[in-house]
Order: C-alpha cells, then sequence, then structure tokens
C-alpha cells in the first residue's frame, strides 16, 4: 500500500528543494515529483549572486524576499555543509557594479534597507577594463556554487527521509469535488493530499495540461533562456562578482569564472548559439583581459522561468483546495528561494508569514 504523503512537489528545482526541506523542518512527509533530474534546469544553470541585478530597478516584492533570504543563507548553507558534507559554496565574495547611472536611487536603495554600500576606489579596476559610471561596491553580497547548493539540498532531503521520484513525468491528475486525490505519472499512480507545482519555467504549461477547464488564476509563467560560459582561471585572477552593463562575472573558489549572460525569448530552445558565445566572449576578454589567458571550459544554456514582472506566485490556489503554487522567479531563484519556501509553508500551515503574502498572489497581475 503506497502511503500518502502530506506534501507533493511537482518539480525538483531549487525552489522544489528548499520548500521540501521547510515543509520537513515543520514536521510533515513530502514527496517530490521531477520528470527529469534534480536541480538539472535554471538552478543548475544559473550564476548564484546572491542579490537581484539592480535590484532598485526591480518590484517591492521582489525586494522582501531577497531581504528575508539573506537573512537565511548564512544558516542554510552553514547546516548544509554540516549536515551533508557537501559544501554549497555560500561566498561572500562582495559585488563590484561598475555603472551605475541611477545612483541616488542605488544608494537610497541600499541605505533604506541596511546593505552595505561605497563608492568604488580606483583600485578595483586595475585589472579591469570598462568605464566606470558611479561605481559602487557591495562588500556582504555574496554568491552561491549552483551545482553544489543543489547536490547539498539533494542529500539533505534524501537523509531526512523525503521521497524523491526522478525521471517521472506528471501525465494528468484525478479532481473531485475540486480536491485533487491522485496523480496519474509516467512511472505510477500516486495518492496526494497537498499539491505544489514549481516547475520552473515548465510550470505555466503544465498548469494548463492538468487543469484544461480553468481560465483564472492561472499562473502565467513562460520560459526564457539564459546562455553562461565558463573559463579555467586561476583563483587569483578575479576575487569579488562584476556586474558591468547587463553582464557580470563570478569567479568561483576554485579560479573558474562563469561569463553571463542572455535574455531570449526562444520558447523551450536550450540549444547554445555562436552568436551569443561570441558575445559573451568578447564582453569577458574585454572587461578583465587576463581572461585571455583562460581556456573557455564549457557554453551552456538554461530556461529561467519567467513572468510578466519578474515576480513569482506564492500562492493557494482559490478553486483548488489542496492546489499551490511556488513558481515563476525569473533570474532570482536562488536569490529569494528560501523566503519564497518559507512564505509558502507559512500560507499552507497556516503560520504568520515574514513578508506580505499578497504581491505574490495568483490574481494580482489580474487585479492590476
Amino acid at each position: 500500500m503506497i502511503k500518502t504523503p502530506d506534501i507533493t512537489i511537482i518539480g525538483g528545482g531549487v525552489i522544489g528543494l528548499l520548500t521540501a526541506r521547510e515543509f520537513l523542518k515543520a514536521g510533515a512527509s513530502v514527496t517530490i515529483i521531477e520528470k527529469n533530474r534534480l536541480g538539472q534546469e535554471s538552478s543548475w544553470a544559473g550564476g548564484g549572486i546572491l542579490l537581484p541585478l539592480y535590484p532598485w530597478r526591480q518590484a517591492d516584492a521582489i525586494t522582501q524576499l531577497t531581504l528575508q533570504s539573506l537573512k537565511l543563507y548564512p544558516q542554510l548553507a552553514s547546516q548544509l555543509l554540516a549536515d551533508t558534507g557537501k559544501d554549497p559554496e555560500w561566498t561572500p565574495c562582495g559585488l563590484l557594479m561598475t555603472k551605475n547611472p541611477d545612483i541616488t536611487a542605488a544608494l537610497n536603495w541600499c541605505t533604506r534597507h541596511h546593505i552595505a554600500h561605497h563608492p568604488a576606489e580606483t583600485d578595483f579596476f586595475n585589472a579591469l577594463n570598462t568605464l566606470p559610471d558611479n561605481p559602487l561596491w557591495l562588500p556582504d553580497i555574496a554568491q552561491a556554487r549552483n551545482p553544489r547548493l543543489v547536490k547539498s539540498l539533494r542529500q539533505d532531503l534524501i537523509n531526512k527521509g523525503v521521497m524523491l521520484h526522478e525521471q517521472c513525468e506528471v501525465l494528468s491528475l484525478t479532481l473531485a469535488n475540486n480536491h485533487i486525490t491522485h496523480l496519474t505519472t509516467s512511472t505510477g499512480i500516486l495518492p496526494v493530499k497537498q499539491v505544489i507545482i514549481s516547475a520552473g519555467a515548465w510550470t505555466g504549461s503544465l498548469f494548463k495540461n492538468l487543469f484544461p477547464e480553468i481560465h483564472t488564476n492561472t499562473p502565467n509563467v513562460a520560459p526564457v533562456k539564459g546562455q553562461m560560459l565558463l573559463f579555467e582561471a586561476e583563483p587569483a585572477v578575479l576575487s569579488t562578482m562584476v556586474l558591468d552593463g547587463d553582464q557580470y562575472l563570478i569567479p568561483r573558489r576554485d579560479g573558474k569564472i562563469l561569463a553571463g549572460s542572455t535574455v531570449e525569448q526562444d520558447a523551450f530552445n536550450k540549444n547554445t548559439t555562436s552568436i551569443a558565445r561570441e558575445r559573451l566572449t568578447d564582453f569577458a576578454l574585454t572587461l578583465l583581459p587576463a581572461l585571455k589567458k583562460a581556456p573557455l571550459i564549457h557554453h551552456w544554456a538554461g530556461l529561467r522561468p519567467g513572468t510578466q514582472d519578474g515576480v513569482p506566485y506564492i500562492d493557494q490556489h482559490s478553486d483548488i483546495d489542496n492546489l499551490s503554487i511556488n513558481a515563476g522567479h525569473f533570474r532570482n531563484g536562488l536569490v529569494m528561494g528560501p523566503a519564497s519556501a518559507q512564505l509558502m509553508v507559512d500560507l499552507i500551515l497556516k503560520r504568520p508569514t515574514s513578508v506580505d503574502p499578497s504581491p505574490y498572489r495568483l490574481t494580482h497581475r489580474e487585479s492590476g
């Protein structure tokens, strides 16, 4: 007899993994269903800067999840390393933002939210080739190494008894009196109590496939492709993250340097292109000439879960009493992930929330 879990999460990216971990902390039993391998989509492909790019230009709803996540990350990273032996490489290496034409908005945002910030001194630019415009240094901003974070979360969930169904696609469901009773998957039928869809860029299309008769309160999430490069450099080549215009360099602890990224509307196509490769290579070698001696070792693409304003959906569905959505984090899944998971669990368990849940409701776009 199959035991019915308290929580069934469709989607095994970083949002689904963090949400599962939060439910386990609350004493719930959890099953994760992932159509591929856990964390191998956008969660694996991103850069891992734990701050939205130019956050003062983003919606306040993104800021609120970001600030809460920044509080949670140090303990999350240390606990994962202690419990699993797998280091997510949370590294507060700081972020240099070379061009800030809207410097007043930047300074006001940092001051208002107690983000340490300083004018960037000329020494920062000794190895860089760029034209600074009100450069800003944020010394406390950290990164997480996406694949390492996913590996540590996966191991932590296994250690804590979560049931993982990888290479398992949800095909349909059984709905009775606005309540989901079973999921039919490519590997069998699973009974459910509470269902959360956290399927990243596939959330919108999956919802339409599973609920073809529902046309309101639907998550409008679509794929947005991003391509990135990785260079094999020495650890001393770059010590801090650098955001230059719309692109960035991220140094990992072992010296590898990630260059990103593109933003492309290309449906579910994850193929890389020579145009993007040339563009990113030119950016990286121009900004950091020392990379001309570093081999380019990897070029890949991922699909971000885009929404109209970059604000995710974190909400219980109004028409189906045991369905919730936690998806649509666009470029900021790692940034907002811990707080998003916390909010999702608080809503379902009817606990007080750390952030105002209203901006993340399924209806908030429709209501303007």
